[in-house]
């Protein structure tokens, strides 16, 4: 599975560099979003790997620290990156003579850039706030990975400034692209009642079908792994939310974005006919 997530989301950011059809502003999102895809696999799954072949389940306090703080980082920047392809396929449906104005290289790469930055900063500030706490010897996370809720909730000193930060950051940089992604296709299911033909219909709403169906899984998922720690202590169903969220979720994006694609699919079969 973790050779999949890597070569389908390797083979999207190929497939869009390319061919020259996908330098468009919805395939460069696309092409960060793979990107961002692989490496929050990365950061969890290989370690999980080691620990399978080994038998063995420890982690260092300095490797715990790193792979939490990449975590939080690529899954705040995963939430980011599907908004901004909202407010892309926003633009396109709503207003379409505008859509090469609005949607120029400068801004395109400048929502990438500020969506890095949001997320560099949540994850150094979730990083520091989390080193000043204290821990008890013979720590069990019930994870595969550090996750940060567990992390805070294991402490033996005060979490209340952790809590506090969490919340906070949950509530912005998680609640607020939700809400700028509901938002949008709200504007977007508006305007394409408004289109008289079903033909019109039925082609606006399959530029959206890719990108609905990814943010229902990641954001499905992610309130899956929150809800069942929260409500039930069976570590078994927290586990499998957990590899859901991380593990199934990225493998998943390259294939709803190339099945239905024929761009995609045109832009890797020549790809591989150029490698020949």
């Amino acid at each position: 599975m973790y050779l999949v997530t890597v070569l389908g989301n390797l083979l999207i950011i190929l497939a869009a560099i390319s061919d020259s059809r996908l330098h468009t502003p919805m395939y460069f999102f696309l092409s960060n979003l793979s990107f961002v895809d692989i490496c929050f696999a990365s950061t969890t799954v290989p370690k999980m790997l080691v620990n399978i072949q080994t038998q063995s389940k420890v982690i260092t306090y300095a490797g715990c620290i790193t792979q939490m703080c990449f975590f939080v980082l690529f899954i705040v920047l995963d939430s980011l990156l599907l908004t901004v392809m909202a407010y892309d396929r926003f633009v396109a449906i709503c207003h379409p003579l505008h859509y090469t104005v609005i949607m120029s290289p400068q801004l395109c790469g400048l929502l990438v850039l500020v969506s890095w930055i949001i997320s560099v900063l949540n994850s150094m500030l979730q990083s520091l706030v989390t080193l000043h706490l204290s821990f008890c010897t013979d720590l069990e996370i019930p994870h595969f990975f550090c996750e940060l809720n567990e992390m805070i909730h294991l402490s033996c000193s005060d979490t209340f400034v952790n809590n506090m930060v969490m919340y906070f950051a949950a509530v912005l940089l998680d609640g607020g692209p939700l809400v700028g992604i509901l938002y949008s296709y709200c504007r977007i299911v508006s305007s394409i009642r408004a289109i008289s033909s079903t033909q019109g219909k039925y082609k606006a709403f399959s530029t959206c079908a890719s990108h609905l169906s990814v943010v229902s899984i990641f954001y499905g998922t992610g309130l899956g792994v929150y809800l069942s720690s929260t409500m039930t202590q069976n570590l078994h169903s927290t586990a499998v939310a957990s590899v859901m969220y991380t593990v199934v979720t990225p493998m998943l994006n390259p294939f709803i974005y190339s099945l239905r694609n024929k761009d995609i699919k045109g832009a890797l079969a020549q790809f591989f006919r150029g490698k020949q």
